[in-house]
């Protein structure tokens, strides 16, 4: 985790809903970024249901949510649809997020050793500085975490 405050360089990117998310002028008190390996797996989809059923409470302590993978645009679209997401998910199908986070590793994957996101959530303010992160996420609890550090800031 961030001992302290870390600059996020600006950046867009396409997200779902034919937007563009733009980190730099967020309104938000603070924007949650978590990047999960990948759409309709059973952990990925665990996680997105987690930030889903918990959403007002963040909007309710200032917070915007984003969900970051390498999946299509198309794909997003679709995995937003099925789960009701409320919240935009952003594509990075050529990991420029994700190596601007350092979150692609080498893992263990069915005995195999592939290149992936590793599951991490960064908490952002509104001057862009990274305030808070989790590395390596077990998805049991970790949203409940979250917004518990959240609102203990508001």
């Amino acid at each position: 985790m961030a001992d302290r405050p870390t600059a996020v360089s600006d950046f867009s990117a396409a997200m779902t809903g034919g937007q563009t998310f733009q980190l730099a002028g967020r309104a938000a008190r603070y924007t949650v970024l978590f990047f999960y390996p990948k759409d309709n797996t059973p952990g990925c989809t665990t996680e997105n249901i987690a930030f889903r059923d918990l959403h007002e409470q963040f909007r309710a302590a200032g917070t915007e949510i984003y969900g970051i993978s390498r999946d299509s645009l198309r794909s997003h679209e679709g995995f937003k649809t099925k789960l009701g997401l409320p919240f935009e998910l952003i594509s990075d199908p050529d990991e420029t997020l994700c190596l601007l986070f350092d979150v692609m590793k080498m893992k263990q994957m069915y005995g195999k050793t592939v290149r992936g996101i590793e599951r991490s959530t960064f908490v952002i303010d509104a001057q862009g500085q990274i305030v808070k992160e989790w590395r390596g996420v077990k998805v049991a609890g970790h949203v409940d975490e979250v917004l518990e550090f959240v609102t203990r800031q508001a």
